[in-house]
């Protein structure tokens, strides 16, 4: 049992110690003066008969006793006991999820979506030991929220994601293999799966050689077709009616195996066409047990045992001791008041703290039946208690996490990182505040939590692992926003007239000298023109050809 201090900081109180014990000396010194000055020792003892030279040094010594344990008392000495550390074998699951129109396709009811996230959030009911994060995709790739062992955030996020989520249509297999890619810890080898949901139309030829390279890297890709091969069509949301392409055909969305299959063979991995949730969740699961796990640990709650309580205790023991010892002789004291009062002030003392710790057994235990709000309620009993209570401070926060109360969460973690003292405890209760921050998609916010955090503690793997992800989702963002604020620029550019352009451009270039030139040099010049001018057509047709199935597609 290791015992250490909460507030390390009020142990400098320690050094009037010494100040205590040069007044007592000093104050020794000054009645042995007095004394001297009396003169006649016979006439002092007479003098002093009534007084007990016993009792000064008796209660200086419980009083400094007692002022010592009070120090001790406010840094409160604690140790680590029923701490919810959970240490699990398991891998890092990245889930890339297709958010596109076409899955909204009905031939898999009630539509291809809403059938993934049943068939997603079973799964990640299964994986209780491993970290699940997503990523969702259409014609570009997000990550929707990094690796985390907080499986009732993630099936937060899955049911939240929608085609809505990415406004570009399409399907970027490949872009959302990278996303995944760089969630995961490269310099490990194994530990890491990827799983692909999709109807695989219209996808990138990318795709194969992104999951090959992954494979490389020890990334097993497992994917699940969703759809059918005969197709659906699709129902346009203005007009209610059966979705037709530009030429005024009915649309159809078919699933395309032979992709998804494609790629799960160079990932390593096995693909699933979608039939029944159950049978499809059970074999994937199967195939991501056979994978070699590794130690997965999870400090979302932390319980500890404080001895503030008892040191108080014993403090004010001595205290009352001292008051009732004088200096002055006497006969009788009065034991029973004294053995009342100590009685009481021990009772109600212990009482406060078991009350206390009692609040917090509570709320923890509230919170692992998943009832985050009477979780709340019991560490706000805790906390009225004693407001400065890190343990208590930090599980609110997480609770309050739980019970999507965002803003609530970031204000108690930044009060339980006030509270701790140990490096350790500050720098995860600035994670756990990164990691809202970032799932609330207050980007720069969660930039600056984590490396607050790795400022403390340079150690914190976990906030390093998502600072990097953070800080390459914000390049991201700064270079797409680069791209549209050029493109507004461009849009802004006044348009020269054509026939001043044309004026302007037979200004700048020099005019020859007609009369020097022969009729056969003017005749093979003409003749080169128009073969240049015939080559320009035939490649404007070879690009129009090759860009105008995908021009118009959004779905």
């Amino acid at each position: 049992m290791k015992l250490y201090f909460q507030y390390e900081y009020f142990l400098w109180l320690l050094l009037l110690l010494p100040t205590l014990l040069a007044t007592y000396f000093f104050a020794k010194h000054k009645k042995q003066a007095v004394f001297k000055k009396l003169g006649d020792k016979s006439l002092i003892q007479e003098l002093t008969s009534s007084y007990n030279k016993k009792s000064f040094p008796l209660k200086f010594g419980l009083a400094f006793a007692a002022f010592a344990l009070l120090i001790f008392s406010i840094a409160n000495l604690r140790t680590k006991a029923g701490i919810n550390k959970i240490s699990k074998n398991g891998i890092d699951v990245m889930i890339a999820m297709d958010v596109s129109k076409s899955m909204l396709a009905q031939d898999v009811k009630p539509n291809r979506l809403e059938r993934a996230k049943q068939l997603l959030g079973k799964l990640i009911d299964k994986l209780s030991n491993d970290r699940i994060g997503i990523v969702v995709f259409a014609g570009r790739a997000y990550l929707q929220m990094p690796l985390t062992a907080d499986h009732s955030a993630a099936k937060m996020y899955l049911n939240a994601a929608s085609p809505e989520t990415v406004p570009y249509q399409g399907t970027v297999i490949a872009e959302a293999l990278k996303a995944c890619n760089n969630s995961f810890n490269a310099a490990e080898k194994k530990y890491k799966s990827v799983i692909v949901i999709s109807d695989g139309e219209d996808h990138d030829d990318n795709s194969l050689k992104i999951a090959s390279e992954m494979a490389q890297e020890g990334v097993i890709i497992n994917t699940v077709g969703i759809g059918s091969p005969q197709g659906a069509t699709l129902i346009d949301e203005q007009t209610n009616a059966e979705k037709k392409d530009n030429e005024g055909n009915i649309i159809v969305t078919k699933l395309n195996e032979q992709a998804l299959a494609d790629i799960a063979e160079k990932g390593n991995g096995n693909y699933q066409l979608f039939t029944n949730t159950d049978e499809v969740v059970n074999n994937l699961y199967k195939q991501l047990s056979l994978l070699d796990g590794r130690d997965v640990k999870d400090d979302s709650l932390i319980n500890y045992k404080s001895w503030f309580q008892y040191l108080l205790i014993v403090a004010l023991l001595l205290l009352i001791i001292e008051l009732f010892i004088t200096e002055i002789k006497k006969k009788k004291t009065n034991i029973l008041k004294i053995s009342a009062t100590i009685f009481f002030l021990s009772i109600n003392l212990s009482l406060f703290a078991q009350a206390e710790n009692e609040s917090i057994k509570k709320g923890n235990d509230a919170y692992k039946k998943n009832d985050f709000e009477t979780a709340i309620t019991k560490y706000g009993e805790a906390l009225q208690k004693n407001t400065s209570n890190g343990a208590a401070q930090f599980n609110l926060a997480n609770a309050l996490y739980k019970a999507n109360k965002k803003d609530e969460a970031n204000s108690a973690y930044d009060k339980a990182n006030a509270s701790f003292t140990k490096p350790i405890e500050k720098s995860n209760a600035l994670y756990n505040k990164g990691v809202v921050l970032q799932n609330n998609k207050k980007l720069e916010e969660s930039i600056g939590a984590y490396k607050n955090a790795l400022k403390i503690d340079p150690t914190n793997t976990d906030a390093r692992h998502n600072l990097q992800l953070a800080l390459k989702q914000q390049q991201q963002q700064q270079q797409k926003k680069g791209d549209k604020d050029k493109k507004k620029e461009k849009e802004k550019e006044p348009k020269e007239d054509k026939k001043d352009k044309k004026d302007k451009k037979e200004e700048e270039q020099p005019k020859e000298n007609k009369s020097n030139m022969s009729q056969k040099d003017a005749e093979q010049k003409l003749q080169a023109l128009l073969q240049k001018e015939k080559n320009l057509q035939d490649k404007m047709h070879k690009v129009d050809a090759a860009t105008s199935n995908k021009a118009d597609k959004d779905w």
